[in-house]
């Protein structure tokens, strides 16, 4: 059973899924359910409004191609800030990950 992805984290799993090649917006979705075993699915409707906002900030490249289904798409690669913002991201993730294990982990 897919398991909802945390508030705050979307943007991260973009990042991280272009971070390993140029791909497309289905692309990503598809990238992000292969990477997580299935376990991570992402909506759509979140996509493309995260994907806009993220080019919009410098942190995507976009440029129009043809998909492998020769369809027309916009593949997105990942700019400089885009790999700081991604590396800067994970360092949290990874310190806040570490915190709860300890918070979670503790006994009487």
């Amino acid at each position: 059973m897919p398991t909802p992805i945390l508030p705050g984290t979307l943007d991260m799993l973009i990042l991280k899924a272009v971070s390993l090649g140029p791909q497309h917006g289905y692309g990503i979705l598809l990238r992000i359910e292969q990477t997580s075993s299935g376990n991570l699915l992402i909506e759509q409707g979140a996509l493309y409004p995260a994907l806009y906002r993220l080019d919009a900030q410098g942190l995507l490249d976009s440029e129009w191609g043809v998909s492998e289904n020769n369809r027309r798409a916009k593949f997105y690669t990942l700019t400089a800030a885009g790999r700081k913002r991604l590396k800067e991201e994970l360092s949290h993730w990874k310190q806040l990950t570490a915190a709860m294990e300890l918070a979670l982990g503790a006994e009487a």
